[in-house]
């Protein structure tokens, strides 16, 4: 007789590890300037991760860092902080420093200067 070797199913511990992460505690941060706490979770679904990355591969950098405080940015209770539409509002009339620092926080990663996003 030979023993069946029950393989984990990788996909599905896959899905249970992220369902745990997106429903973990968030972190949160102050904006003094806002007048708010903004609260996020580490892990992003790939969707709106590829959103931000083709916005960036295609040189608009500055639309990709207001994608990412969109689509991160959220209440105490969960829910998402801003809407698409407030897309314009961010890239016109929002100081662009606060844009850059928001950001920074939100993707944990050092971005560009200032001077750069303009730019663009």
């Amino acid at each position: 007789m030979t023993e069946e070797i029950k393989k984990p199913n990788i996909l599905e511990n896959a899905t249970k590890h992220y369902k745990a992460q997106i429903a973990g505690e968030m972190k949160n941060f102050d904006v003094p300037e806002w007048g708010t706490k903004i609260y996020f979770r580490t892990v992003q679904n790939l969707k709106s991760e590829t959103q931000i990355v083709e916005l960036s591969r295609q040189g608009k950098s500055t639309e990709a860092l207001v994608m990412s405080i969109i689509n991160k940015a959220r209440n105490e209770d969960g829910t998402l902080m801003f809407k698409v539409h407030d897309k314009n509002t961010f890239m016109n009339e929002v100081d662009p420093k606060i844009i850059l620092r928001v950001a920074s926080k939100l993707n944990g990663d050092p971005l560009p200067e200032v001077s750069e996003v303009v730019k663009n």
